[in-house]
C-alpha cells in the first residue's frame, strides 16, 4: 500500500524532505505521493515519516488504489536501492 495526501493538506512542505524515496512532490494544489515510489517507509522506519511530521496527519492516508503487503513494500524498497 502506498500513502496518499488528501485535500486537507495545508501545503506546508514538511513531508517532502522526510521521504526517503523522494516519492513526495508539490502538486498543482497540494503535495502528492507517487505510489510507484512510496514504500510507507518500510525498511527505513517503523512509521511513515511524512505522517509523523505532518501538522495535519489525518491528511496522509492509505491509497486505496495501491494495495501492497509489507513484504511487497520491502521488495520495492530493495529494488530501488539497487538502482
Amino acid at each position: 500500500m502506498a500513502l496518499m495526501i488528501t485535500k486537507e493538506c495545508i501545503i506546508c512542505g514538511a513531508c517532502e524532505p522526510e521521504c526517503p524515496n523522494d516519492a513526495i512532490y508539490a502538486g498543482e494544489c497540494i503535495y502528492e505521493i507517487n505510489p510507484e515510489l512510496c514504500t510507507e517507509c518500510v525498511g527505513y522506519s517503523d512509521e511513515p515519516q511524512c505522517r509523523l511530521v505532518c501538522p495535519v496527519p489525518e491528511s496522509v492516508l492509505i491509497n486505496p488504489d495501491s494495495q501492497e503487503t509489507k513484504g511487497e513494500l520491502l521488495k520495492k524498497k530493495l529494488m530501488m536501492d539497487i538502482d
